[in-house]
């Protein structure tokens, strides 16, 4: 089994604080809703697995692998802690579904090879409708790193173009695929600048006052880290964060994405699809107006922390009257109507203009077709006889869970079996369709499975929901189904989901965020054993920024940056505990949740 997820005051996931403010670290990920984050707990025992030597990788290959991200000098108690670069992780060969038969290094077939990217989380950190001022119940509500997620995804970009070929498979990456929360308010300049990364160009970090930061990290409150001010003495200072002039400005200044020179594809998120990841559309207004409120009492931030995680509060009611009771002690900010809330259809609609194809392909798996029912779900070729499914668990009523439902769940009922020669009913009986050809399946959504209930979407109508286990259910009956490919949780995870007909399990692959330490994404490659076995192997993958900050913290080009990025994530209020060699075990996985081979029967 995989490690277990960190548990959090304020689960950011089920917070939304999505996931938890563990919030922060989780999959709520908070959008500005700043969740608080998921405190570390020690990984649930894994079954034995055989460590393998890591083999020689490609010569091109910068991967996990080779180095990792590690702590310098030994663990300590508070005060803030720098990275170096380290020994990479092994290789684990998984084998809860399937044996590892010898030899079958030199029979494989190389199938498919590509990038999952998952909750990369560009944030504009002025956005009035961010929810800031929940740090006051949890110090890990709120990132300190989150005014560079832009500067550290165009550094992971950088990684991507430089991976020449897998570790195994030796293929180039065919594609990446996002799998979600590409953006943290639901703002159509996220968006903007979420296209541009992935296509090449100029983004600019910044909204409201182009001149002037607006914002919590120069709004005076001690609750936040003020990088510029060293008359403040505020809460991270005083846990160590250092002192470091000129960030603001830094951080506000354009940065260029290269872009990818692969093809990219696109599954949406709970934070693409609504603000915060868990708000209501109906506070729109409040996103392009000029108030920001930075801080309340802490009984109506207690009734708003509640309100998230009952998920009872659909129309975002209770934050409503928090910032109509408030609104003249809110700070005054330059409205912009860029911070506009994104639509379904505008998702759909900026994904399909012909001038933000980039690499291809034109839509990034969306078609004009999707614009009539505004549907987020698709089918797409991987590689010959290997067939990826993208579908759409986010609920659009105002909550961060998800949930699939009944006409989506039948329509994938009906795509496995379009690439299914043999299935089973519900019942366990087999079901033959002799005129239907085989593919090996790989089905990627933005929530896993623990993410995903029942509850009702007003947004949709009285159409019922179906939760994690009824997917697994399905997926299971469909033998060529390899692997559930994921995110939401910001944690590395890869759990095996057995069946009594092993032919009929899969792995579902559950990566970490890119906002939240360790910042990974993973190289994805398939191969055939040769032998009636697959192996689906995964290697994580760090941005290109470089391990080791500047001594004095006086770098801050866009590499600079983005290696401070990394560094600050890794001081995340908590993050200390749980360390182990370095590694932090609660979100980065045990080390069969990161570069693992993961053997599965052929069907």
């Amino acid at each position: 089994m995989a490690g277990t997820e960190p548990a959090s005051t304020i689960d950011r996931r089920r917070l939304l604080l999505g996931s938890g403010v563990a919030l922060a670290a989780g999959a709520a990920a908070a959008a500005g809703v700043v969740l608080p984050r998921p405190r570390a707990q020690p990984s649930a025992p894994q079954p034995a697995h055989a460590v393998l030597t890591t083999p020689a990788p490609h010569p091109a290959a910068v991967t996990t692998l080779e180095t990792t991200a590690r702590l310098a000098g030994p663990a300590r108690t508070g005060g803030y802690r720098r990275l170096v670069s380290g020994p990479g992780w092994p290789l684990v060969v998984r084998e809860e579904l399937a044996a590892a038969r010898p030899g079958r290094a030199g029979r494989r077939t190389s199938l498919a090879c590509f990038v999952q990217f998952t909750d990369l989380h560009l944030t504009d950190v002025q956005n009035p409708l961010r929810t800031e001022f929940l740090r006051a119940r949890s110090p890990s509500a709120w990132r300190a790193q989150e005014a560079l997620t832009s500067a550290g995804a165009v550094a992971l970009v950088q990684q991507v173009n430089a991976l020449r070929a897998g570790p195994h498979s030796g293929l180039p990456p065919a594609f990446v695929m996002t799998t979600g929360d590409n953006l943290d308010n639901n703002a159509a300049i996220e968006l903007e600048w979420f296209l541009t990364l992935m296509n090449g160009g100029r983004i600019t970090p910044t909204t409201g006052d182009p001149t002037a930061y607006e914002g919590v990290q120069n709004s005076g409150l001690p609750l936040y880290w003020h990088p510029d001010d060293a008359s403040l003495r505020d809460l991270d200072k005083r846990r160590g964060l250092p002192l470091i002039p000129g960030f603001l400005t830094a951080a506000t200044r354009p940065v260029t994405s290269p872009g990818l020179r692969i093809p990219w594809y696109s599954t949406a998120g709970n934070h693409d699809a609504l603000p915060g990841g868990c708000l209501s559309p109906a506070l729109a207004d409040i996103a392009t107006g000029s108030r920001k409120l930075l801080s309340v009492p802490d009984t109506d931030a207690a009734a708003y922390a509640k309100a998230l995680r009952s998920g009872d509060d659909p129309k975002s009611e209770v934050l409503a009257a928090i910032l109509r009771r408030h609104a003249a002690d809110a700070r005054r900010v330059t409205p912009d109507e860029r911070r506009r809330l994104c639509t379904p259809r505008d998702y759909l609609t900026a994904h399909l203009d012909p001038s933000r194809t980039g690499p291809g392909p034109l839509g990034h798996g969306f078609t004009a077709d999707h614009l009539d029912d505004e549907r987020l779900y698709y089918t797409f070729r991987i590689a010959e006889n290997v067939v990826g499914v993208s579908i759409d668990t986010t609920y659009r009523s105002g909550h961060y869970e998800g949930s699939l439902g009944t006409r989506q769940l039948r329509w994938l009922e009906r795509t496995l079996a379009g690439h299914s020669s043999r299935s089973y009913d519900v019942d366990g009986r087999l079901v033959r369709r002799p005129g239907a050809d085989d593919a090996h399946i790989l089905v990627f959504s933005h929530h896993h499975s623990p993410s995903m209930t029942r509850r009702p979407d007003a947004a949709l109508g009285d159409e019922p929901r179906h939760d994690g286990a009824e997917v697994i259910a399905l997926l299971s009956r469909f033998p060529n189904v390899l692997a559930w490919i994921n995110g939401h949780s910001h944690v590395n995870r890869i759990t095996p989901h057995a069946h009594p007909v092993p032919a009929r399990s899969f792995w579902e692959v559950n990566t970490a965020s890119h906002v939240d330490y360790p910042h990974h994404a993973r190289v994805l490659e398939l191969t055939d054993n040769g032998d009636g076995t697959v192996s689906l192997f995964s290697t994580l993958v760090e941005s290109a920024a470089p391990h080791r900050t500047s001594p004095d913290f006086s770098d801050l080009s866009a590499t600079g940056l983005a290696s401070l990025y990394r560094e600050l994530a890794y001081n995340a209020p908590g993050l200390a505990e749980g360390m182990s060699g370095g590694v932090h075990s609660g979100w980065a996985g045990a080390p069969g949740d990161r570069n693992a081979e993961l053997l599965a029967l052929t069907t």
